[in-house]
């Protein structure tokens, strides 16, 4: 079987298509923001979008004030594109190339953040890296805040093979290490009205006995 190319997938993805061409296009992340609002954490909380590409949660989160943000992706393609579009304001935050499954935090956050990414990942020792890299770079009561194609979504996006989650089975994989706070449904319309559902889950990071 020939090795898969993660990072050239992405980047080809990013260099080939539109932003209102790819599935998870989403103007308005209301979904993300409610979660985030929900916490009421200071304007200069350390946030992380992981995964976030050229997503327009970033936008959001600047015009709301927060002032601490970093954004990482596995694509520098879809980084580009999301700082031209920021403009002044992309010297801002924080921008990583790097595949999330390989990355080595500096700093600890008080939220991460991931839509969309997470679900990619469906080898159980990557899923397990993935996980043990949230739990390190949480601060002291951190949130996680993930959302993943449900077991009504999508089985496939972008050509690659998904693990869909329920409330139930996030929460199981999850409860070692993060207590649940809560689990929502949420139907996306992609660009060509096609609707996916995702479980997205908050989470707050337990300290190990």
């Amino acid at each position: 079987m020939a090795h898969f190319d993660r990072k050239k997938h992405w980047e080809n993805i990013y260099q080939t298509k539109q932003l209102a061409e790819v599935s998870w296009y989403q103007p308005n992340p209301e979904t993300s923001l409610n979660f985030i609002e929900e916490f009421g954490i200071a304007k200069d909380a350390r946030i992380i979008d992981v995964g976030g590409g050229d997503s327009f949660l970033v936008d959001h989160l600047l015009g709301l004030g927060f002032t601490n943000l970093t954004v990482l992706d596995i694509s520098e393609a879809a980084l580009q594109r999301a700082q031209q579009r920021l403009g002044e304001h992309a010297h801002i935050v924080n921008w990583i190339v790097a595949d999330v499954t390989q990355f080595e935090p500096e700093d600890k956050y008080d939220l991460w953040h991931d839509r969309a990414a997470f679900h990619f990942l469906t080898d159980e020792v990557e899923i397990e890296k993935y996980l043990k890299t949230v739990w390190n770079s949480l601060a002291t009561d951190g949130i996680f805040i993930i959302g993943t194609f449900s077991e009504r979504g999508p089985t496939k996006c972008s050509g690659i093979d998904i693990k869909q989650y329920s409330e139930q089975s996030m929460d199981e994989r999850l409860s070692k290490s993060f207590e649940k706070i809560k689990c929502v449904s949420v139907d996306h319309k992609t660009p060509v009205d096609k609707i996916q559902n995702f479980v997205f889950c908050s989470f707050k990071k337990q300290q190990k006995s």
